[in-house]
């Protein structure tokens, strides 16, 4: 069986009409499943920016008011709770978690384990480190913002994460090593200017030390659409060639795929796609972990990039209602309840792959 999940027919057996009409039919029951699947995910997605917006006390408003105000289409009260407090809130917990799902499941797909993922190699840190310096110290040398800051700091890690692990080739094993010892060096510099940042400079930018959406606000929610709509773009580029690079770097240049120029852009649309997102909510962890996972089970390898920003945005969406409403836990930061989710998806991960190797 490939990579892909595909049980091609064997060189010397003929492609009967048969054959032909069962692979059919076999594509055919994936992409219903997969159409399923998506309009799942949309209901999950439109049901929880519905709570997260009307559990945010809009109990003083007047019912009438609520849509209308959605949309900017009220003033006084009412937009201020829900067009400028509620619906940015609501739309950057989405955004980001579907930006942190495409990230991780192109660089699952591309290191082909499951543990190479942003946050885990230290694309996320290396992100919250850039956007941490641009914050308290050097916000006029960046023109465009705190989002260019966390892109390049992510464009160093892979940088740097490349540059370790190569011995002729890059070693899962060692690139998930040394992704995991340069994130622990971006956490401590990170800390650095924090105890170094005046107290005022330091409030704005703890919300990086865990991952929130308190501070949303348009701003945020544009940055994250038009980066979303991007990486979007550029990963479906990139589909045909990653498929390929999943049968391994000889088989996809002997299809013709460019694999080195294929393998530096998928690792820089990801990189991108969790710096942007961190850049406006802070490094939420383990999304990127658990989203590309889960899509593969609920459509297979072969579509579950196109769910996985889906899946990560009814994690983050998800756990940020629950972080805003849940008895006895709330309110906590949203970072809090992913972490608590994907510590421990993690470490089975670990314990599943050790006991495979033995």
């Amino acid at each position: 069986m490939t990579p892909l999940g595909l049980r091609p027919p064997k060189p010397d057996a003929p492609a009967t009409p048969a054959v032909v009409a069962r692979l059919r039919a076999d594509r055919r029951a994936r992409d219903r499943r997969a159409a399923l699947t998506g309009g799942v995910l949309t209901a999950a997605l439109l049901g929880l920016t519905t709570a997260s917006v009307l559990l945010g006390g809009v109990g003083r408003l007047d019912p009438a008011d609520v849509l209308p105000a959605a949309f900017g289409l009220r003033d006084g009260l009412a937009d201020y709770t829900i067009f400028q407090l509620r619906m940015p809130r609501a739309l950057s917990a989405l955004l980001a978690g579907a930006l942190f799902g495409l990230a991780g499941s192109l660089y699952q797909r591309l290191i082909r384990n499951p543990l190479a993922t942003p946050d885990i190699v230290g694309i996320s840190a290396g992100a919250g480190a850039g956007a941490a310096t641009a914050l308290l110290y050097a916000p006029a040398a960046f023109a465009l913002g705190v989002p260019v800051a966390a892109v390049i700091g992510s464009f160093v890690l892979v940088a740097a994460v490349q540059g370790l692990s190569w011995r002729g080739g890059v070693d899962t094993y060692r690139l998930v090593l040394v992704g995991i010892g340069l994130s622990a060096v971006c956490t401590a510099y990170t800390n650095y200017l924090f105890l170094a940042a005046d107290r005022q400079s330091l409030a704005i930018a703890l919300r990086w030390t865990v991952g929130t959406t308190n501070d949303a606000d348009w701003d945020g929610v544009t940055t994250l659409a038009v980066g979303f709509a991007a990486c979007a773009l550029a990963a479906l580029l990139l589909a045909r060639p990653l498929a390929t690079l999943t049968l391994g770097d000889g088989f996809a240049a002997g299809l013709g795929t460019r694999v080195t120029a294929t393998r530096v852009g998928v690792l820089l649309v990801g990189a991108a796609a969790a710096a942007l997102a961190t850049s406006v909510v802070g490094p939420i962890g383990f999304v990127s972990l658990v989203s590309g996972p889960v899509a593969v089970r609920l459509v297979g390898t072969e579509r579950s990039t196109l769910l996985a920003p889906a899946t990560g945005a009814v994690i983050v969406l998800g756990a940020d209602v629950l972080a805003q409403h849940a008895p006895l836990i709330s309110p906590v930061p949203t970072g809090v309840l992913t972490a608590l989710l994907g510590a421990p998806y993690f470490v089975w991960l670990i314990l599943r792959r050790r006991q495979g190797a033995s």
